[in-house]
């Protein structure tokens, strides 16, 4: 039913969640599966005269913490004998550098974890799943825990 499913991480303990499903769907329907982190060049928020560094150390640390998480995420799979591939990509709005993703490795399904923020939280930090879910025709699993 689905032959390549779309796993978009953070790092976080919803993504690990939404792992172990996309390993039983991709197992199931004996998918390929593309493991994606999507770094926010725009997350970083310094003032002053020290922005151009802290924008620096902040690619730099998130980069080594995305290719940590999808380096993880990667052996799970491949333990489990799924076969997956994985990039890092750096991104100005993180939903669509998701759905850029998901049509360039031809997904037909995106499987992602939702941390369920709401109130003030939720307008000021937004909802990457709530935005992956309006801007695509493909069918979205969404994660909470």
């Amino acid at each position: 039913m689905f032959k390549n499913i779309l796993v978009p991480l953070d790092g976080s303990s919803t993504s690990e969640a939404a792992i172990a499903k996309a390993i039983g769907m991709a197992q199931a329907f004996k998918s390929t599966v593309t493991l994606l982190s999507v770094i926010d060049i725009y997350a970083f928020a310094g003032l002053g005269i020290d922005v151009a560094s802290g924008q620096t150390d902040y690619l730099s640390a998130a980069t080594a913490e995305a290719k940590l998480a999808v380096h993880s995420a990667l052996q799970l799979f491949e333990a489990e004998g799924v076969v997956a591939t994985s990039s890092v990509m750096e991104g100005q709005v993180v939903y669509k550098s998701i759905l850029a993703a998901a049509e360039a490795s031809g997904a037909d399904l995106i499987v992602m974890g939702s941390h369920g923020r709401k109130g003030l939280e939720k307008l000021v930090l937004g909802s990457v799943a709530a935005q992956v879910l309006s801007h695509t025709h493909l069918p979205v699993m969404i994660i909470r825990q």
